[in-house]
């Protein structure tokens, strides 16, 4: 290689022009440049890399190259997080489940998934951040340097990434997530084990930065939420999928484990119970009266229920019995006495490792609040299971006018007429917001109105309201009282 001796002032005459000016020069010497010098630009537009020596088209060529398989592995990730994070975790197990090598690795980056996603994040951000600096050298390579070259590479490399990196491959992820999730498992597992040492150290500050700021220490959210599913329940109706039935039944399924027993139990005014030292013709006659498979017995008063009582067992041992002094007492079965603001859930679960059918709900002083039975529990999801001769719970009159029985809780008036009446800590009835509302006994006939419903008290048992009237229309916007104005 010939080698030149070139005075200071001829390179910097070289490094103030770029070198296609130089090279498409008709009269270089016009610009102050030796002939020798040109000749040198030449040579030094060849690129050295590893020992190869490449020409400035083959480096153009490697560096489109390079930005193509990076612009791949941006979608890669990309892809892979939609993937991942939108696979539900029962599909996970029956893939595992299969035996294939896929889904087992599949299931052990899914049992951490905040390594998961920093692995995500860092490798997609590495190839983001290496193709966009590539970019900008190949463009000042080319004479585009300083604010054009930057300018070039950061609108082009976005919209790439955006196309190729982001929307296109993303879309295909949501439309095929079991299949690409178990075909980048294998890939990304590997890419785990070479950016290991970056993946160790960001899980590590993302978990630090998430404890110091107070946020949660699992980066990574379910793309599923309740909302999610109450809403899908509700377009499935509207798509045709779900019928009514369907629909309300999965609502309600959503909603029992936010119930407490308070809330579904048989308030003690309604409860039958017998005295312990009542005989069996009795207990016959009074599960017969009520239409009660199960009676609740109780020693002194209510308040100390000590068992249950079946007719099965009443009956039984009156036709054939072999003892002739035996007494209710010695009939009876032990049952559980739980707090009003036991779960429903959990009460159920409770009930069916007990087998017990009936259930003592007590408060916070150890009195009879109701009771429970696993009737209660199954309405709860089905919904009410109506005895013949027993009236609706909420009997629609017209599309704005509801009968609603008193002890019907508030929430499920709120969902048939589509309003908003809150609920209280110290009732969840309808009755209970009338009570409230009102400050004092109602009688038959009285109104209120609360945000746009008119309120009508139908029918008082007592001190008891039985059944209210709840209209929605032609009322005048505004909170008002009227039934409550007068307490004469």
């Amino acid at each position: 290689m010939t080698t030149f001796n070139l005075p200071p002032t001829e390179i910097s005459a070289l490094m103030g022009h770029s070198l296609s000016t130089v090279l498409s020069s008709t009269s270089p010497g016009s610009l102050g440049i030796p002939p020798d010098l040109i000749t040198v630009a030449a040579q030094a537009s060849n690129v050295d890399i590893l020992g190869f020596e490449l020409t400035p088209t083959m480096f153009a060529a490697l560096g489109v190259g390079i930005i193509t398989v990076l612009i791949a592995l941006s979608g890669f990730f990309s892809s892979s997080e939609i993937a991942m994070f939108s696979l539900a975790s029962h599909r996970v197990e029956k893939l595992a489940e299969s035996g294939s090598s896929a889904g087992l690795t599949l299931k052990s980056l899914k049992e951490d998934p905040h390594r998961l996603l920093v692995t995500i994040l860092v490798g997609n951000n590495l190839v983001n951040i290496a193709m966009s600096s590539i970019t900008t050298g190949l463009l000042a390579f080319y004479g585009f340097d300083g604010a054009r070259g930057v300018a070039i590479s950061t609108f082009g490399i976005t919209a790439l990434v955006l196309l190729f990196g982001e929307s296109a491959p993303k879309s295909y992820a949501i439309e095929n997530t079991e299949s690409w999730a178990m075909r980048v498992s294998r890939p990304l597992k590997l890419a785990e084990y070479v950016l290991l040492p970056l993946v160790i150290t960001f899980d590590f500050l993302t978990r630090t930065v998430n404890r110091v700021t107070g946020g949660q220490s699992a980066i990574e959210t379910s793309y599923v939420t309740r909302q999610e599913i109450q809403d899908i329940i509700e377009t499935g109706e509207r798509e045709g999928v779900l019928d009514e039935e369907e629909r309300e039944m999965l609502q309600r399924t959503l909603r029992f484990n936010d119930t407490i027993a308070k809330e579904v139990m048989t308030p003690r005014l309604d409860m039958t119970a017998i005295d312990k030292d009542s005989t069996i013709d009795d207990a016959i006659s009074q599960c017969i009266e009520s239409g009660h498979a199960r009676l609740p017995i109780y020693e002194g008063s209510l308040d100390n229920v000590i068992g249950t009582v079946h007719i099965r067992d009443l009956v039984r041992d009156l036709n054939y019995g072999e003892h002739e002094e035996l007494e209710l007492d010695d009939l009876v079965e032990p049952t559980l006495h739980v707090p009003e603001s036991k779960n429903v859930d959990e009460l159920l679960r409770e009930m069916r490792d007990n087998r017990v059918h009936l259930v003592i709900v007590i408060d916070e002083f150890g009195t009879t609040e109701g009771l429970v039975t696993m009737e209660d529990l199954t309405e709860e999801i089905v919904g009410e299971i109506l005895e013949g001769g027993e009236d609706e719970p909420i009997d629609f009159v017209d599309e704005e006018t509801v009968i609603v029985r008193g002890e019907v809780n508030i929430d499920e008036v709120n969902e048939a007429l589509d309003i908003d009446l809150p609920e209280g800590e110290e009732f969840e009835t309808i009755a209970g917001f009338i009570f409230n509302r009102a400050g004092r006994l109602v009688e038959e006939g009285e109104e209120i109105t609360y945000d746009g419903v008119v309120i009508r008290v139908e029918q008082v048992d007592n001190t008891r309201i039985m059944k209210a009237r709840l209209t929605t229309e032609g009322v005048v916007e505004g909170e008002t009282e009227a039934g409550a104005q007068n307490d004469d």
